[in-house]
């Protein structure tokens, strides 16, 4: 005889006289099944956040609408847009196009900017500690009031016509800087080299 059989033939135990029934099971509330579906479609969202990291540009950032922060966003058009205070800390903006956008008090603290075009772009008061602006177009840029640290690298941008007042820069950088400087910047009127101090 299998089990399932014994199981079945096996006689329930008597009730005790003067027991009180067992209690009845209580259904299940709707809630354990809204809650169940609820963490199903977080799983959902998340993975479909890592089967596919450009939808994370999507959606909403704490400065604008984009989420920009910490993002691989190699490439992207960011052209003429006007992204005051843009939270782009720590993102990788490789051949970036950020031609003649407002950027205001942006972030790219901690960013790759290598190749970037900031041409014609407002920098003033925007943060590039511990940026790489490496063979970044800077051409005609505003960086007035911008913040810079000694780890911030200028190797091979193009600086023609930006103006750097008020930005401070170690006299290393400074140096290196003066030496490729050029041109006037056509919004402020500002010469680059009159602003970089150069002798």
């Amino acid at each position: 005889m299998d089990i399932l059989g014994a199981l079945k033939l096996a006689p329930s135990p008597p009730a005790l006289a003067g027991a009180a029934p067992p209690p009845a099971t209580p259904a299940r509330s709707s809630v354990h099944f809204h809650l169940a579906n609820a963490g199903a479609a977080a799983l959902v969202a998340a993975s479909l956040l890592v089967a596919d990291p450009s939808l994370a540009f999507i959606g909403g950032g704490p400065y604008g609408k984009q989420v920009t922060r910490g993002q691989d966003l190699t490439g992207k058009d960011f052209s003429g847009q006007t992204l005051v205070k843009q939270d782009f800390k720590t993102s990788i903006l490789r051949q970036a196009n950020f031609k003649g956008a407002n950027l205001l008090g942006a972030s790219f603290f901690d960013a790759d900017l290598t190749s970037a075009d900031l041409s014609d772009s407002d920098l003033r008061g925007a943060d590039f500690s511990l940026a790489n602006l490496s063979k970044a177009n800077l051409t005609n840029a505003n960086l007035e009031g911008a913040l810079v640290t000694g780890n911030t690298s200028f190797k091979g941008a193009n600086i023609t016509g930006a103006d750097f007042t008020d930005v401070p820069l170690r006299d290393d950088q400074r140096e290196y800087l003066c030496k490729i400087a050029d041109g006037v910047n056509s919004s402020t009127g500002n010469a680059t080299k009159e602003t970089l101090f150069c002798s």
